[in-house]
């Protein structure tokens, strides 16, 4: 198979602003989606009432459907009810929609793993319920959800790749769009392969590195 190594070098500046869109997009959508998965976590763990019963509607409504369908409610749906986002403003929230439901899950799962007899030794020296979520309840949590959470971030970063359906001009857009226009499909699906490895495989190495850091600092290593 010949390339055509002229057009993929044309075509490098056009991958790149997707790129740059595309790690704007899973940075914010993982950040927001970490805070919510934070708060609602602790919320359904100290059993808040009437936000707990919402959150386990929002967790299973967000799981249960597609990322885009998400993305048409709040692009197009929406505005019928006259609120109105733009498109990079409807992606994010999108992400942040369906990433907080499964940050919920894994921060909640790392802190029922925490041990009963570490809360109520944590109880009986005097610590109150926030200085026991800090110090005792949070970071053992977080070093157990670590894997969880690193799985989850690079599942968000690659469901960047239906934003396009909202009309942002993401990797997967950039690519139908060249091969509809100059018939370079295997020069333009080569680029999007290398695009998302250069942003998927850094990533998948730095969370394997810290997760084992992690690992070591809690067991030794």
């Amino acid at each position: 198979m010949n390339l055509d190594w002229e057009f993929i070098v044309e075509s490098l500046p056009l991958y790149g602003d997707a790129m740059w869109l595309t790690v704007k997009l899973a940075f914010w959508g993982i950040l927001f989606s970490l805070v919510l998965g934070l708060l609602f976590s602790v919320a359904l763990h100290y059993k808040v009432p009437l936000l707990s019963g919402v959150i386990v509607v929002y967790v299973e409504l967000s799981r249960n459907t597609p990322l885009l369908v998400q993305l048409f409610f709040l692009y197009y749906g929406l505005p019928k009810i006259g609120i109105y986002m733009s498109e990079t403003t409807c992606a994010i929230v999108g992400l942040t929609f369906l990433g907080g439901s499964y940050m919920t899950e894994a921060f909640r799962s790392g802190i029922e793993a925490v041990s009963r007899s570490q809360i109520e030794s944590g109880l009986s020296i005097g610590l109150s319920k926030v200085q026991l979520a800090r110090y005792v309840i949070l970071p053992q949590a977080y070093a157990i959800s670590i894997p969880s959470l690193g799985a989850n971030a690079i599942f968000l970063l690659k469901e960047t790749s239906i934003v396009g359906a909202i009309a942002l001009m993401d990797l997967m857009n950039v690519a139908k769009d060249l091969i509809g226009m100059h018939y370079k499909t295997a020069e333009s699906l080569s680029l999007l392969v290398m695009s998302y490895l250069i942003l998927i495989l850094p990533l998948s190495l730095v969370l394997s590195w810290v997760e084992r850091k992690v690992r070591y600092a809690e067991f030794g290593g």
